[in-house]
């Protein structure tokens, strides 16, 4: 495993880290405490060192998962990147709750599913700039941070053009940017990552396998069922995208070389990336995507 400084932050992670969205149940699989062990515990074992969760994923689900594995082993091991501003309903159904009343509310139920006395980095989720632009929101965070709670905030973009809240980053004592980022959306590079560049600001992509059409294994054709999250897009452009994915493949991809270990390490050879956060469903899936170190120099 090869690690990074996150921004001007004094945390060294793993350039590949555990997207964990698919252990709240949206990704057609319901997880069992074991299986979330033997995920955690493959990560461990390649060096991965960051998790990255939500409140919304699930409502708390994903960061119960977390927290009880956590519990029976040492927390200094991990970096937990958590978020706040959504409330779960039910599948894909949120309630946005980004005001400074109600962020303690979700920080302290955060803390409390991951069985944790901090979170290393606790970041605005996908909120809108209006929401952003709350002074009083920031100030409450930043007592969190005086009390100990949190050690750093970051802030999880929603669309990946926003400028708005990258620049204003450093206002706010915000030091890392989530944001979306793979071979099939590269808008972050023309706004965001120059911003990022120019504040020291870590930046975690997700969605680096642009939720799985980059990891190879669907040709131009293929269908996903109802218990798939990609059965909500677009049938047009999931069209275009595998097209556009097979080009890749035979244009862009070396000879001999996965495809989704390939576009992972081309997530990070951008010097503005400091790690990817795909999602897995297995070891074998954290064996795979920890297997793109392996084309990342340095």
């Amino acid at each position: 495993m090869k690690y990074r400084r996150l921004g001007k932050t004094e945390l060294n992670i793993s350039v590949v880290g555990l997207g964990t969205w698919q252990f709240g149940g949206e990704w057609g699989q319901q997880f069992t405490q074991d299986e979330v062990d033997a995920i955690l515990d493959k990560g461990k074992e390649l060096g991965i060192n960051l998790i990255d969760t939500a409140e919304c994923y699930g409502d708390h689900l994903s960061e119960q998962f977390i927290g009880n594995y956590i519990a029976r082993r040492n927390r200094e091991d991990w970096v937990i990147a958590t978020k706040f501003g959504h409330h779960f309903h039910e599948r894909f159904t949120r309630t946005d709750t980004y005001g400074a009343d109600d962020v303690v509310k979700q920080l302290d139920a955060s803390l409390k599913a991951l069985q944790t006395e901090y979170i290393d980095l606790y970041q605005f989720h996908s909120g809108p700039d209006t929401a952003f632009d709350n002074d009083a929101l920031w100030t409450v965070l930043d007592k969190q941070i005086q009390a100990g709670k949190i050690r750093h905030l970051g802030t999880s973009i929603g669309s990946n053009d926003n400028l708005h809240q990258t620049a204003a980053s450093s206002q706010v004592n915000s030091q890392a940017i989530q944001v979306v980022y793979n071979r099939l959306d590269r808008t972050p590079e023309n706004r965001v990552f120059p911003s990022c560049q120019e504040q020291d600001l870590g930046v975690l992509a997700r969605v680096p396998l642009a939720s799985g059409y980059l990891s190879g294994k669907y040709k131009p054709g293929a269908v996903f069922d109802a218990t798939d999250v990609r059965h909500r897009h677009d049938a047009d452009m999931v069209r275009r995208k595998l097209e556009e994915v097979a080009r890749i493949k035979r244009d862009e991809v070396p000879e001999g070389v996965d495809m989704a270990q390939w576009a992972l390490a081309w997530c990070l050879k951008h010097p503005a990336v400091t790690a990817v956060i795909p999602g897995c469903k297995n070891p074998e899936q954290v064996v795979a995507n920890a297997s793109a170190v392996d084309l990342v120099e340095g």
